[in-house]
């Protein structure tokens, strides 16, 4: 018996067909979809029941997370993570790629979604790699609205008039908060990172119908009480791209991810971190080295830096970009 011990983490990734997937996890990504006729989802790191993540490989080859967080606790994600959430491991990353547009959708908060499902709620980030010309999103409300209204444009088929769409390239950054009303657009690739949670209440699907003719389930009356109806000035989330410097992205009591453009490498310190780290990747490729520890990663993966390494060189003979995202 190999005794088991933490080093930098790769999973398995979970491959899943949609009404609205394409072929950019392949032919951009890089990705073995195997069989599937398209591919909308890649689930990366999952501690989601039904889509558990396994190890890829290591003495720790075919352990889940919650096997991992029962077995290693703090070590692997932090003292403070480990009494908020115990085994349950706390965010979840995907890779999205639309060939159409996703149905207009809202996730619930914590409270929401405890009371009616027993889990965690849903607020999430989005970090475009790709985006065709032309292809937008929607995130939120052009103004300020209510359930009267909002329930009225609805029953036109006009509720796309209330909403706020807005045109998208690679490099563009949403922070999207539980409650905020959105989809994601035709056209794009990008990296989710969000709460461990599968919660979504669709409220509009454009008339679409499978297969078998049949129209996709919405959710009308359970999104009215999920979503946030305020209008903002500004969705996009600004920043100051800048190489070789860690550029701040998303800054949520849920997590934070920093982007990382580099041209040789970089060593990261997270001595003040009581929290795992996560690497996500979309260019170039790199050594993850902890403590003699080596993990290679590429573009399209993502691995999971265990709370006990306190520093980490991140190693590359061409540069890379990437997201690294952890629990404030």
């Amino acid at each position: 018996m190999h005794k088991r011990y933490l080093y930098p983490l790769k999973f398995d990734p979970q491959y899943m067909e949609k009404i609205w997937g394409g072929h950019k996890i392949q032919n951009y990504l890089g990705k073995d979809i195997g069989d599937l006729a398209n591919c909308g989802e890649t689930w990366e790191i999952s501690g989601v029941k039904d889509h558990l993540s396994k190890v890829s490989a290591g003495v720790l080859q075919g352990s889940t997370l919650p096997d991992l967080m029962e077995e290693f606790g703090a070590d692997l994600v932090g003292q403070q993570v480990a009494d908020q959430y115990g085994t349950e491991f706390p965010l979840l990353v995907k890779f999205i790629d639309a060939a159409e547009d996703l149905s207009i959708q809202v996730h619930p908060n914590d409270a929401l979604a405890k009371k009616r499902h027993g889990c965690l709620g849903k607020s999430e980030m989005w970090y475009v790699f790709q985006a065709d010309e032309g292809s937008k999103l929607i995130s939120g409300f052009k103004k300020n609205t209510n359930k009267e209204e909002y329930l009225e444009y609805l029953a036109k088929d006009q509720i796309t008039h209330l909403l706020n769409e807005e045109e998208v390239q690679a490099g563009d950054c949403f922070y999207l908060p539980a409650g905020r009303v959105h989809t994601i657009g035709k056209g794009l690739l990008l990296a989710e990172i969000q709460q461990s949670s599968d919660i979504t209440y669709r409220i509009y699907d454009f008339d679409r119908e499978d297969g078998q003719g049949n129209k996709r389930e919405l959710h009308t009356e359970d999104a009215l009480d999920a979503i946030d109806f305020r209008g903002h000035k500004e969705y996009k989330t600004r920043y100051t791209h800048s190489m070789n410097e860690v550029v701040p992205l998303v800054q949520s009591e849920y997590f934070q991810t920093n982007l990382l453009e580099y041209s040789t490498g970089a060593i990261r310190e997270h001595y003040e971190c009581d929290s795992f780290v996560i690497y996500t990747c979309f260019e170039g490729d790199a050594e993850i080295i902890a403590e003699g520890h080596i993990t290679k990663i590429q573009k399209g993966e993502a691995v999971l830096l265990p709370q006990k390494f306190k520093q980490v060189h991140l190693k590359s003979k061409l540069g890379f970009k990437m997201l690294e995202t952890y629990i404030p």
